[in-house]
């Protein structure tokens, strides 16, 4: 492969891309109906290699789904907190990125700061991956967007909205929205709106975006709703944020005002009774266990983008 292929933030990937990505995940999930998730995929196209997977932050879907995305395309994993490394003991992520680019074939990290992933990126002479980070959470969207387009076609033209802390799935939706032309609108207070940057970036790329701190305006006649926790790992105003955001909660009165067949997604792990009520979170509309189980399918396909398979 002559072009090295980072997956750090969807801004930075070409419509073309992402589209293929989508489209390569849609087909792998097909091809794997009635299979054991220790089966093989037909093309291997990681087999003999590995992936490396640092976590600086606690996981259940990233950690689990990439373990089974690189053994289902054919290669291995190496799994590492940070703490277990000389990370934890002042090694600069600069060299840790010589030395793991001698060791693996790509590397995926979940961390603190978003600069550290970035940092990452800039050294490695192979294949890094955003597991996620302050800042964005790239694999999670897609596959929330695979679940949304098994379930009501093409995201093209649709409408998403999303309700609550302009965070960092927030930033990821608004850097897919001009690559894949769905609109998106985003209800948040002013002190959570997504950053300025974010959203110039996401108006670059030609994404029809809203802002506004009224929840009912931005689900009105929407395809799609979605939702995520109110207070991330690391925030410290709990008491604050809740109160805030409670107007923003996603319960059955608010998925009235949208499209009579819209969707209803979340990036988990969910607080019920807080972003999200029970009813919403496991009613008929609710999309968010096909979207976690997505994220193997999604990462899959990210892999085989990165390693130049698609």
């Amino acid at each position: 492969m002559s072009e090295l292929r980072h997956f750090v933030d969807l801004w930075a990937l070409s419509s073309a891309d992402l589209r293929a990505i989508l489209d390569d995940a849609h087909r792998r999930k097909a091809a794997r109906a009635g299979w054991t998730q220790g089966r093989v995929d037909a093309d291997a196209p990681a087999a003999g290699r590995t992936l490396a997977m640092i976590f600086e932050r606690n996981s259940t879907r990233t950690r689990f789904s990439f373990d089974a995305a690189i053994r289902q395309l054919g290669g291995a994993s190496i799994i590492s907190t940070s703490a277990d490394m000389q990370l934890g003991r002042g090694e600069t992520i600069e060299d840790t990125a010589r030395v793991l680019s001698r060791m693996v074939d790509a590397i995926m990290l979940r961390a603190e700061r978003h600069e550290t992933v970035e940092a990452l990126a800039r050294v490695a002479t192979v294949p890094v991956i955003n597991g996620l980070t302050p800042r964005s959470h790239p694999c999670q969207i897609l596959a929330d967007l695979m679940a949304f387009e098994a379930a009501r076609g093409p995201v093209a033209g649709k409408t998403i909205a999303w309700v609550g802390d302009g965070n960092n799935v927030c930033a990821s939706y608004l850097h897919a929205a001009g690559k894949l032309g769905f609109n998106l609108n985003i209800a948040s207070p002013a002190e959570y709106s997504p950053l300025h940057l974010d959203l110039a970036r996401a108006v670059e790329a030609g994404g029809k975006v809203m802002l506004t701190d009224n929840p009912r305006k931005a689900v009105e006649g929407a395809d799609c709703v979605v939702a995520d926790t109110w207070v991330s790992m690391g925030d410290t105003d709990y008491d604050e944020r809740l109160e805030t955001l409670g107007p923003y909660q996603v319960n059955e009165d608010l998925m009235a005002g949208a499209a009579p067949d819209a969707v209803f997604l979340h990036c988990l792990p969910a607080h019920r009774g807080e972003e999200v009520t029970d009813e919403v979170l496991d009613g008929p509309q609710s999309l968010v266990w096909d979207a976690a189980e997505n994220r193997i399918h999604a990462q899959k396909s990210i892999l085989a983008w990165c390693f130049g398979a698609i």
